[in-house]
């Protein structure tokens, strides 16, 4: 087998996978078909895609987009070896999206790919980052705007900024509450979205657009926040703080507050008044 799999976080109708293919110019092209739509950005190598909406080489930073049913087929005539982090969508969960994205109508992908695109080039650095720092939880947040993003370029659209009306305003206020009362236990953005009565990518758009970061970047700091508030307030170890906030492992929430704080948690709590630092 020249194609290895790992899944690295899923929720309700999308997954992510670390896809490794190790096949060279020798091997013969191995044909697939697609269970769900499909945004793929390639991180490593070049390959061959061929598929109904036609063929394409993929380089690092272009995307491979598929639809879900559509046989395709990829060969390594050019290099050996490529690696890619592939999201998957139900068409449920890709209708719900092209209604919320201005300008897009067609559900599915015309053409094999897209081109590296400026405005992706973030989004997919930080989906590496949360892939070599397996950040599962940042997955379905960075899967929704990639796919957002890919569903207006490929419509030759680009979205347009609308101030949040009152109603929104409000339902942003609501989750931020709900963030605040459960930071502490894991979160996703579709049950943030189920509790304001809106599809996952209109609210995510929203909280960026009031809030001034996503849901996410919202739930982190405050997990920090509290994490920081207790550190110089209370003589108790690091690691029991770090699970009462909501982080899964020590070394996460080390690096996390090192990068939020400046320093490690140890030497920020060592610098409270009163020197009474562990």
């Amino acid at each position: 087998m020249t194609t290895t799999a790992k899944n690295l976080a899923s929720g309700r109708g999308w997954q992510v996978s670390d896809v490794i293919c190790t096949a060279g110019a020798g091997d013969k092209p191995f044909e697939e078909q697609q269970r769900s739509f499909c945004v793929a950005a390639v991180t490593r190598g070049t390959f061959r895609y061929r598929t109904g909406q036609g063929m394409a080489v993929l380089a690092p930073g272009a995307i491979l987009l598929g639809n879900p049913g559509a046989c395709y087929e990829c060969g390594h005539e050019h290099g050996a070896g490529d690696r890619c982090l592939s999201f998957h969508f139900s068409p449920a969960y890709m209708e719900r999206l092209v209604a919320d994205v201005p300008g897009a109508k067609r559900l599915g992908f015309a053409g094999p790919r897209l081109t590296p695109l400026p405005a992706l080039a973030p989004l997919l650095a930080q989906a590496e980052a949360a892939r070599e720092t397996a950040d599962s939880e940042a997955f379905e947040e960075l899967g929704l705007r990639i796919a957002g993003a890919v569903v207006g370029a490929a419509a030759d659209t680009s979205e347009i900024a609308r101030a949040p009306s009152r109603r929104d305003q409000k339902r942003v206020a609501e989750a931020v509450r709900l963030i605040e009362l459960n930071a502490g236990r894991p979160l996703s953005l579709a049950e943030l979205a189920d509790g304001t009565a809106t599809s996952p990518y209109h609210f995510l758009r929203t909280f960026r657009q009031v809030a001034g970061m996503t849901p996410y970047q919202f739930l982190l700091r405050t997990r920090l926040h509290r994490a920081a508030v207790r550190l110089r307030a209370s003589d108790e170890a690091i690691s029991t703080i770090a699970f009462d906030a909501g982080f899964n492992d020590l070394s996460t929430f080390n690096r996390r507050f090192r990068r939020k704080m400046g320093e490690a948690p140890g030497a920020y709590r060592a610098k409270r008044a009163g020197g009474r630092g562990r």
